[in-house]
């Protein structure tokens, strides 16, 4: 793969697992090894491209949707696109990953429930497990973790370099990203 080429890297996750954090730390290194790259974060598509949106699975796949279709067109353009969303639905993210062009590499970040509502500064998981909040991915609306994701890391269990760390090892390995210059 040259520098020019595109690739699709796609995060999901359940809210506060790092799919935002570790999207910009696998950015940051691609843009000093020479890549084009683009993120598209699931709250902020929300905002400007998905606005009215709700939570039905139809608005989330609708959304998933969306960012799939950016992702494919600057991909298949020579930009590695990152989506970082919760993408909760298996057939939504499989459609996505068929409509490619480009490479499209699903990454899961794996964390906790535990771990998710110790983290949560905003208590949306304690009021989500006391049902004071409707739809939650992962409480009381489903979350299908991918069984057989491309890259595979646990935020609750690694640190975010040692994360990251894996998310570019695989992607150097497999020949879609310019290797780190020594």
């Amino acid at each position: 793969m040259t520098r020019h080429d595109g690739l699709t890297i796609w995060f999901t996750g359940l809210s506060g697992a790092g799919k935002s954090t570790l999207a910009q730390r696998v950015r940051d290194a691609l843009v000093t090894r020479g890549h084009r790259v683009e993120i598209l974060d699931g709250d902020e598509v929300r905002t400007n491209l998905s606005k009215g949106l709700g939570f039905s699975k139809e608005d989330r796949d609708t959304n998933i949707r969306r960012i799939g279709f950016v992702a494919r067109l600057l991909s298949r353009n020579g930009v590695v696109a990152i989506g970082a969303a919760i993408s909760p639905y298996r057939d939504v993210r499989d459609e996505v990953r068929r409509l490619h062009e480009a490479p499209f590499v699903e990454v899961y970040v794996e964390c906790s429930i535990d771990e998710l509502t110790r983290r949560d500064r905003k208590g949306l998981y304690a009021k989500a497990l006391r049902g004071e909040i409707k739809n939650f991915t992962g409480i009381s609306d489903p979350y299908e973790p991918p069984p057989a994701p491309d890259i595979h890391v646990h935020s609750d269990r690694e640190t975010e370099d040692q994360s990251t760390g894996v998310i570019l090892g695989c992607l150097e390995s497999r020949g879609l990203i310019a290797p780190r210059s020594a």
